[in-house]
């Protein structure tokens, strides 16, 4: 490594990629002042609505997977069904319950809070284990979950156990007493319950929805907070301008907090440095105070402290060198030596993030097929997922996709006719807001892609490997689908 980035630095906004947790291998830049207030046509308080009962995560996975355990199933259904079906973003209820159960959230280890709108997950995972790596005892919380709603609570390394998470919820649902409350909201308080008691050196709390109004923003002092790369997502509740969503992610900044701030596009970039200025947050911002480019098969790091030769990131796509970045610039903040470094870029594991398919019905379906899997469902995961694609051997790829109605089909899709060869649309089982397969694929037809209906994810991949036995199938377009599939091949 000669510590000289190729280009003075990396690419400003290129797109973060095919999107969240289940396991760990075991200069300030700030800008112009900025208005108090949502750039114009940004999101009022309390405006934005849905049907699913829950703030929505920054991805598709809406409602409570069947796989849960019987236990917490129960009452999570219960609190689905007594909760308004309303996404209302305001933190006033939050805060009421929070008060009501002692405040749980003064009583918490050092947070890392996380926001963006592709990455997230990925960074997180990899900041966790850089500090494991360290010793450290980290606590994790992160949404949506692909399988069992336990994945988005991890104890000092472990998902909680059911017992503990039955106690937490009924604790919640008694305290809060039948009062209106998003599900997202009280789940989030009952995290927040488990996180202040069980000891740990760390919190890694990852915003549901944009950030300014999420239910996870009520940590008055973070130890530290991040922004991944902030593209368009989720218009309908954050804004339909660059500037108006990364304004609404930037509500995580806090005044004398430094803020990990991944690679922007210019409008994302100004916004999110005009707010760090107008309440007084030191940045550290990608191509200014830190830059992360690949040369010769490793990843280089450089910031004021020096540079850093590591390995390339063993989760898969170039994209994956951003989040690095990201990852490794907290982690030098917080002080974290060699061993961490290395660890971060060397043991994460992000289920549905381009994640080899290696058993159960599908691979038993497609033997001689290489068969990936991948969670992403907006433009810039679809630009990712390209570039990840046109990097791996040669290889005809076919497209099993299924996604929900409330996203850009056709901007998620057209990168992809690039590398694809064709596409099988499915329905999203148990998903009321699946987008028909007739008209995913007929989305995928107005790209250019040759597009086909199957009746579910197994016929689509029985259909290929019929026709086109060794080839590559990605199935893409949902973290809900994501989790359908894996819980029978994970």
């Amino acid at each position: 490594m000669n510590g000289t980035p190729p280009g003075n630095r990396p690419e400003e906004g290129k797109a973060d990629g095919p999107v969240s947790d289940i396991s760990v291998q075991d200069a300030s830049g700030k800008g112009p002042h900025a208005p108090q207030t949502a750039p114009a046509g940004g999101l009022p308080q309390g405006q934005a609505q849905d049907s699913t009962g829950q703030n929505a995560p920054d991805d598709d996975s809406h409602g409570i997977s069947s796989g849960r355990t019987a236990g917490s199933d129960v009452i999570l259904d219960r609190m689905m069904r007594l909760h308004p079906k309303v996404i209302d973003l305001t933190l006033d209820r939050i805060r009421e319950l929070l008060g009501r159960l002692g405040h749980p959230e003064r009583a918490l280890p050092p947070v890392i809070h996380i926001a963006g709108t592709n990455g997230k997950g990925s960074t997180q995972a990899m900041i966790r284990a850089g500090l494991e790596a360290e010793g450290k005892r980290v606590h994790a919380y992160t949404s949506p979950h692909l399988v069992r709603f336990h994945e988005r609570i991890r104890l000092a390394g472990e998902l909680i156990d059911e017992g503990e998470l039955m106690r937490l919820l009924d604790e919640c649902d008694r305290v809060n007493a039948g009062a209106p409350i998003t599900f997202f909201e009280i789940t989030t308080a009952a995290a927040f319950l488990a996180f202040s008691r069980v000891p740990a050196d760390y919190l890694l709390l990852e915003v549901g929805l944009g950030g300014r109004f999420d239910a996870t923003n009520v940590i008055d002092r973070p130890a530290l907070t991040v922004i991944t790369p902030v593209s368009f997502d989720h218009e309908q509740y954050l804004g339909d301008t660059l500037g108006q969503i990364a304004f609404e992610k930037a509500g995580i900044l806090k005044p004398g907090v430094t803020g990990i701030i991944g690679p922007q596009l210019p409008e994302a970039r100004e916004a999110i440095t005009a707010r760090a200025d107008a309440i007084g947050a030191p940045l550290l911002l990608s191509g200014q105070d830190w830059q992360v480019w690949e040369e010769r098969g490793r990843l280089a790091y450089l910031d004021q402290r020096g540079l850093l030769d590591l390995p390339l990131p063993n989760l898969a796509g170039p994209h994956q060198v951003e989040n690095a970045g990201a990852a490794l610039a907290a982690l030098r903040a917080l002080g974290i030596g060699e061993a961490g470094t290395e660890a971060a870029v060397t043991r994460a594991v992000w289920p549905a993030r381009m994640q080899h398919l290696r058993r159960g019905p599908l691979v038993e379906a497609a033997p001689a097929a290489d068969i990936w899997l991948d969670g992403g469902h907006n433009p810039a995961g679809g630009q990712a997922l390209a570039a990840t694609l046109s990097r791996m051997p040669e290889r005809r790829t076919h497209l099993v996709c299924g996604m929900l109605n409330t996203k850009d089909i056709a901007g998620y899709l057209l990168p992809l006719t690039a590398v694809a060869k064709d596409l099988r649309a499915v329905s999203i089982p148990n998903a009321p807001a699946t987008l028909p397969a007739e008209e995913t694929a007929a989305a995928a037809r107005t790209v250019g892609l040759t597009a086909h209906v199957s009746e579910n994810v197994l016929a689509a991949v029985e259909e290929i490997a019929a026709a086109d036995p060794d080839s590559r199938i990605l199935i893409c377009g949902s973290l809900y689908l994501a989790g359908e599939v894996l819980r029978d091949n994970g």
